[in-house]
């Protein structure tokens, strides 16, 4: 979590040495480049819209799975995890460790859909099964969150990380980074996109698995930190289910209670993630990329919370300087303190890889929102060339926008905390359309109407009365928040369906599912490939992992 950008004026300066610079510097031309080089080399091949905005249907479950990773992950994780990691130990790893579960969901119950109706944009989805104002309110939605959720606070974050550790202007950092990005995003569609991102996923974990490495050998080990912490009774550092009095502020059931609502809007429902499964070449890729991302997703606990604690642990013992004040810095002085000459500046890419890859997906997903779900609506016989153009112009437009919120972000206490309370307040109406339409047959086009409305209002409502609790007195936690929301949003939907029943039409009747077994009717992948057998490995490895450290 990072604090108002007026804290950052007594950041470290890290000692950035000429190969450095050349590390970073080759690392920015060398993905700028590819990226434009794949789209122009795409653009030659074929000038279909589809193309551009859902790599023609061709991508594969470890591109898949990888972007995915890659445009979750931001500066956001590794900065703010890092002082999660030094304040309270591994709590806030929950926003981790439950993302695999929803990523099942996402693979067994959302992903044969999507394929099967062969949907260019989760609207378009959303109009097969319900109606066209459903469609239009959740394009609206999505495009809002892509520029003031993934964009925004992404591009702020890691513009003030660069202040602090190169002593960079925070507009110039935030003007350069989107431009960089959108450059190759603009050019190559999403193919340049998940392309970029799986070789950004790599530099990132590499990365952060310099930084755990060094501090884990530094610490002496998981012996070295379970000794100290015990010496020091902080052994409540190394779980990450806590009771309600604890620090953490993060309690056991506002994790199990409200992270299913905003996890399944993001994994399942939201473009900017979604739509890398949407681009699968099948079925069975489809479903094996977001499992493949579920696996990803154990190592942030690992590679991004635990190094703030071990950093807690090595001050603690004396091996590192008692001197960092705002622990918004720890990440910085973690790279300051612990890395050689030339480290810094792979670990500066893996920064900057983190947030261009989830800038970059962000802006590819809201041209194929606005372009698919908008535009052509009004213009339905834009030829595809021109609608790729429209889409490179809403990508620069969106870009603007989100340059001139991001500085807006610095009001947040906490950026993490920041964004996960609007996360929680998007996350509700979204959530229970979806699933309620998938899983119940009588859900009502009229209903999902009525509750996207009604929802998005409540939620405007609560996020005006946070955003102002000094005036409004509101102490509600987010994540409590968003159940109750979702509570209500559920109850909505249910009468209102039951009121106005749903004239499904051919292609409805396909995206409702008769029951959940239904599901897991396809056979897939014989082996090791096959979706079930995936789904429960992953199921039984995150419910090992709770066990070890709850």
């Amino acid at each position: 979590m990072m604090q108002d950008a007026k804290t950052w004026d007594g950041i470290l300066r890290l000692a950035i040495d000429t190969l450095d610079i050349i590390v970073i510097v080759i690392y920015l031309l060398s993905i700028v480049g590819l990226g434009c080089w794949v789209g122009l080399r795409k653009r030659r091949r074929s000038r279909e819209s589809k193309d551009y905005f859902l790599a023609g249907g061709t991508l594969t479950w470890p591109i898949i799975g990888l972007a995915l990773f890659s445009t979750n992950i931001s500066t956001i994780h590794l900065v703010s995890f890092a002082q999660e990691g030094y304040v309270n130990g591994l709590a806030y790893g929950n926003f981790e460790w439950m993302a695999p579960f929803t990523l099942i969901i996402t693979a067994l119950f959302f992903a044969p859909f999507y394929i099967r109706s062969r949907v260019a944009t989760l609207p378009d989805f959303l109009e097969m099964r319900y109606n066209r104002p459903c469609r239009d309110w959740l394009a609206v939605l999505s495009i809002i969150a892509a520029v003031f959720i993934h964009i925004g606070f992404s591009l702020y974050t890691g513009a003030v990380v660069l202040r602090g550790m190169f002593g960079i202007d925070l507009y110039v950092s935030i003007i350069s980074i989107a431009v960089l990005t959108g450059l190759y995003t603009i050019v190559g569609g999403l193919m340049a996109v998940v392309v970029t991102e799986s070789i950004q996923t790599v530099i990132l974990l590499l990365g952060a698995v310099l930084i755990t490495a060094v501090s884990y050998s530094q610490v002496g080990g998981f012996a070295g930190i379970t000794e100290t912490l015990q010496a020091h009774g902080e052994m409540v550092k190394l779980t990450v289910l806590r009771s309600a009095d604890d620090s953490s502020n993060l309690p056991w059931y506002a994790v199990f209670l409200g992270y299913p609502v905003i996890g399944i809007w993001y994994w399942c429902a939201d473009q900017t993630i979604v739509q890398r499964v949407l681009g699968a070449k099948d079925e069975d890729h489809a479903r094996l990329g977001p499992l493949f991302a579920g696996f990803l997703k154990i190592l942030p606990v690992f590679l991004f919370v635990l190094p703030g604690l071990i950093c807690y642990v090595l001050v603690l013992q004396g091996r590192l300087p008692d001197e960092l004040n705002d622990t918004a810095n720890t990440y910085a002085f973690m790279i300051h303190h612990l890395l050689p000459v030339g480290l810094k500046g792979v670990v500066a890419a893996a920064l900057l890889a983190a947030l261009m890859g989830t800038v970059s997906g962000a802006l590819n997903s809201i041209a194929t929102l606005f372009s698919y779900d908008i535009y052509r609506r009004w213009r339905p016989q834009t030829s595809d060339h021109k609608l790729v153009l429209i889409g490179r112009v809403v990508t620069f437009g969106a870009m603007v926008a989100a340059i001139i919120w991001s500085p807006f972000v610095g009001r947040y206490e906490s950026i993490y905390q920041g964004i996960i309370a609007l996360i929680c307040y998007i996350a509700p109406p979204i959530t229970a359309v979806f699933l309620l339409g998938v899983f119940w047959r009588r859900a009502s086009g009229f209903g999902a109407q009525l509750t996207l409305y009604l929802g998005s209002a409540l939620g405007l409502i609560v996020f005006l009365l946070d955003w102002f609790k000094e005036e409004s007195g509101w102490d509600m936690p987010p994540m409590m928040a968003t159940f109750y929301l979702f509570v209500i949003c559920v109850l909505i939907q249910g009468f209102a369906s039951l009121l106005v029943a749903h004239q499904h039409t051919p292609a409805s009747e396909k995206l409702v599912w008769s029951s959940p077994l239904e599901a897991l009717q396809s056979p897939g992948w014989r082996g090791l490939g096959n979706y079930k057998f995936l789904s429960v490995l992953l199921f039984a490895v995150m419910v090992v992992l709770y066990y070890i450290f709850a």
